[in-house]
């Protein structure tokens, strides 16, 4: 593979697109706009490659979103990201290798989040419905995911392409692995563990697929179904 920084930044440009750098956002994301000499919302420095690899990927899960994973070729997430054709072919060897990339991407993300989630203390009170209680965080999670809908849907073309290439497997076993360590705090069994992995998978896509996605509200009833006090 080339070196992700030897390219020509005046080659192959779009018409009436610069290759502008990226900077942090508050959320953690990249979004357009300046520079900043490669600055990292940490303070510290971040090099022009990686800015240039983690642009390609967002521009990537946003033309998902959009178009689907057909519609992934260097030269359109590059134009998506406001960079020359030869910025993403020295990242990436291949339109299947930045796919991957960007999918893989997505869900370890989620699946950190998540593991957050749980290794987090709750806060406030645990009572039943308490501010604090670990169901009500998780649905106030996924009700913000699904307003993004890029990774969520990167998420699940992830899991088609996992079904036809075993390689995969082993980022949706993370995420299933991690959605069965959040249902433990609440139970022990191994029938309903399986039984919330299941669910909540199908609540995510019952919810990409709704016109308008559920309310935080909504998806705590429903794990509070799925997931009751025990005792």
């Amino acid at each position: 593979m080339n070196d992700p920084e030897a390219y020509d930044p005046d080659a192959d440009v779009p018409d009436g697109c610069e290759p502008e750098a990226y900077e942090p956002a508050v959320d953690g994301r990249w979004s357009e706009g300046q520079r900043s000499e490669g600055q990292r919302s940490d303070g510290q420095h971040r090099p022009e490659g990686q800015l240039q690899r983690q642009a390609l990927l967002e521009a990537a899960l946003r033309i998902i979103e959009r178009d689907g994973a057909a519609g992934i070729t260097h030269r359109t997430v590059a134009q998506e990201a406001r960079l020359p054709t030869s910025a993403a072919t020295s990242a990436f060897e291949s339109p299947d290798v930045l796919l991957t990339a960007a999918l893989t991407s997505a869900m370890e993300l989620e699946t950190e989040r998540l593991r957050q989630l749980t290794a987090a203390p709750a806060d406030g009170a645990g009572t039943a419905g308490g501010h604090g209680d670990k169901r009500r965080m998780l649905a106030r999670l996924t009700a913000g995911a699904l307003a993004d809908r890029g990774p969520q849907l990167a998420e699940f073309e992830l899991c088609l392409l996992a079904a036809r290439r075993p390689e995969l497997r082993s980022h949706t076993r993370r995420w299933s692995e991690a959605l069965a360590d959040f249902a433990r705090l609440h139970t022990q069994d191994p029938l309903r563990v399986a039984l919330f992995i299941r669910a909540y998978e199908g609540l995510r896509l019952q919810a990409l697929l709704a016109d308008e996605s559920p309310a935080a509200e909504e998806f705590e009833a429903m794990l509070w179904e799925l997931l009751p006090d025990e005792g």
